[in-house]
C-alpha cells in the first residue's frame, strides 16, 4: 500500500514512510491510493472477533510494512479493558466501544471510556504504540507538534507521556477550553509534554501546525510529527469502531445502518467515509455541527465558507468551536475524482476569497449522491437533550455527544435504516453545562477528582509561529 498527497506534489511512501510526518511536504494530506474492499464474508467472519483482532484485521489491510505478528502485539496491547476501563461503572469494558440504544432506531457507541474520557483515545493510544515501534526501529526521535480545541491535546499527551523518543508540544487556544480539559493537560508533569496557551482560537493552532510543518528544514532538522487528524493514522486507527458499531447494530451484512458524527475538524466523520468507501454497508453520514456550521453550510448549500477567527463563537460544546476543517481536503479529493490540480484551486480560493462554491456544478452532485447529511444545534437544544435523556433514560450525555444526538434525531425516519450516534466524551469534562442542564454536577472517575485543583503548567505565547518555533527548539530534547 502506498500514500500520495492530496496536493499532488509530493512523493509517494508507504505507512511508515507517512506515519511519524502528518503532513505532506506540499502542504496536502496523505491518503491511499486506494481503499481496500470488504468483503460480506470477512464481515460475518469478524462478527466473532474481540475489538483488538477487529483492529488487525482493518489495518492490515492498509498497513503492509509493519509485520502482522507485530502489528497484532501492538493492538492487543492497546485495546484492553484495562486501557478502557476508566469511563462508566456500568459499561462492558471487555466491549471496548459497547452499543447503548436509547430509543427506537437510535443508539449510542461508547467511545469514551479510554484515559482521558474522549473519543480520542480510541486512535491516540494505538498511535503512541505505533511511533515508539517506528522509532525503535529507525533510532531517531521525535518531536510532536498538535493543536486541541480540547480532547486531541490530553489524549495525545497521555498516549505519549514517558515514551522514548517522543517530545510533544501542544498548542491549545487561551480561555477556549473547558476547566477539565484544561487540568487534563495542564497538569501533567512529564518532563516530555510541553503545553503552549495561544492568544487566538483552535484554527489559529491548527495554522500554525501547519506553518511549522511547511517549513521543510526546520521539520527536518528537528524531525516534526503531528498527531492532529492531519495524520492518517489517526483516521486509520478511528475506522475500526466504524466497523465495530455496525456489527453490533446488525445481525446479517444485508443490513443498513447511518452514523450521526459531532464534527468540527471532519476527522472523525472522515473515517465513516472510508468504512463507507471500503464496502461497509453505510447508509448515510450524517454530520452534526454546534453554532460553528461551517459543515453544515456546505453539505446543505454546496459553499465552503471558511469564517476567520472573530467570528468563530464560543459554544458550550468548545471542541466542535472549529471554523477549518482540516480532513475536508480528503474528502473534496476523493469527491473530485482525485484531480489534485483542482484540489489546489479550491484551496487557493480559499486562502485568497476564504470560500468555495460548488452550487450548480457537478461536482455538488456528486457530493449529494455520497450519502451525507448534516444538521446542526444550538446551546439551548444541548441543554434540553442532556435534560431529556437523564430524566427519560437516566442517561447523562456530553454536550457534543447531545449535538449529534439532536441531528440525528431529526434525520431519522420511519422504516429508516437505524441511527448510531458517536460518543465523543465523558459529561464529567463539561461540568458547567451539565449543573446548568440538570442541576447537579456529573459524577467522574476517581482518577480525576478534583484534578481542577492540581497545581498546572503551560506557556502563553502569541499567535506567531516564529514564537512557537523558538520554543521546540529551546526545548527540544
Amino acid at each position: 500500500m502506498r500514500y500520495v498527497s492530496t496536493r499532488g506534489r509530493a512523493p509517494e511512501l508507504p505507512f511508515l514512510g507517512i506515519l511519524l510526518s502528518g503532513l505532506a511536504p506540499d502542504g496536502g494530506l496523505y491518503l491511499p491510493t486506494h481503499y481496500p474492499q470488504i468483503s460480506r464474508d470477512e464481515l460475518e467472519h469478524w462478527r466473532s472477533l474481540d475489538y483488538a483482532t477487529l483492529a488487525v484485521e482493518v489495518l492490515r489491510k492498509y498497513i503492509d510494512d509493519i509485520a502482522p505478528d507485530e502489528l497484532a502485539v501492538l493492538c492487543r496491547q492497546t485495546y484492553t479493558a484495562q486501557v478502557y476501563g476508566n469511563g462508566r461503572p456500568d459499561s462492558d469494558c471487555t466491549q471496548i466501544t459497547p452499543l447503548r440504544w436509547i430509543e427506537p432506531g437510535l443508539g449510542l457507541l461508547e467511545l469514551s471510556n479510554g484515559p482521558t474520557l474522549a473519543f480520542k483515545d480510541m486512535a491516540m493510544q494505538l498511535i503512541g504504540a505505533l511511533f515508539e515501534h517506528a522509532l525503535h526501529r529507525c533510532g531517531e526521535k521525535l518531536n510532536i507538534l498538535g493543536a486541541t480545541s480540547g480532547d486531541t491535546g490530553s489524549a495525545a499527551e497521555y498516549a505519549m507521556r514517558g515514551r522514548q523518543g517522543i517530545n510533544v508540544f501542544m498548542l491549545s487556544p487561551q480561555g477556549r477550553m473547558s476547566a477539565f480539559q484544561r487540568a487534563q493537560m495542564y497538569s501533567l508533569a512529564d518532563a516530555n509534554i510541553f503545553n503552549l496557551a495561544l492568544a487566538g482560537t483552535f484554527d489559529d493552532c491548527q495554522d500554525i501546525v501547519k506553518q511549522v510543518s511547511a517549513d521543510l528544514e526546520f521539520k527536518a532538522r528537528l524531525n516534526i510529527g503531528t498527531v492532529n487528524s492531519i495524520n492518517w493514522a489517526r483516521v486509520l486507527a478511528q475506522v475500526v469502531y466504524y466497523v465495530k458499531g455496525y456489527l453490533a447494530a446488525t445481525t446479517a451484512s444485508t443490513e443498513r445502518v447511518s452514523f450521526c458524527v459531532p464534527s468540527g475538524n471532519f476527522g472523525n466523520v472522515f473515517a465513516g467515509w472510508v468504512a463507507k468507501r471500503m464496502g461497509l454497508p453505510i447508509d448515510q453520514l450524517i454530520v452534526a455541527t454546534n453554532e460553528n456550521n461551517v459543515l453544515d453550510e456546505f453539505f446543505s448549500s454546496g459553499r465552503y465558507r471558511v469564517r476567520p477567527a472573530a467570528q468563530t463563537q464560543v459554544t458550550s460544546s468548545p471542541s466542535m468551536d472549529i471554523s477549518k476543517a482540516s480532513n475536508f481536503e480528503r474528502y473534496v479529493f476523493d469527491i473530485v475524482g482525485r484531480d489534485a490540480e483542482f484540489v489546489r484551486e479550491l484551496w487557493w480560493q480559499i486562502d485568497t476569497a476564504g470560500a468555495f462554491d460548488l452550487t450548480g456544478t457537478a461536482l455538488w452532485s456528486k457530493v449529494q449522491a455520497s450519502g451525507f447529511a448534516s444538521g446542526s444545534s444550538t446551546h439551548a437544544d444541548r441543554l434540553r437533550v442532556i435534560r431529556e435523556l437523564h430524566a427519560t433514560v437516566g442517561l447523562l450525555v456530553d454536550p457534543h455527544t447531545a449535538d449529534g444526538i439532536k441531528v440525528a434525531r431529526e434525520r431519522r425516519t420511519a422504516g429508516g435504516a437505524p441511527i448510531i450516534c458517536l460518543e465523543t466524551a465523558l459529561p464529567a469534562k463539561f461540568e458547567e453545562t451539565i449543573i446548568e442542564a440538570i442541576g447537579m454536577s456529573p459524577p467522574r472517575p476517581a482518577a480525576f477528582v478534583g484534578i481542577e485543583n492540581r497545581p498546572q503548567r503551560c506557556e502563553p505565547l502569541p499567535v506567531d509561529a516564529a514564537a512557537v518555533k523558538r520554543f521546540i527548539e529551546d526545548h527540544a530534547r
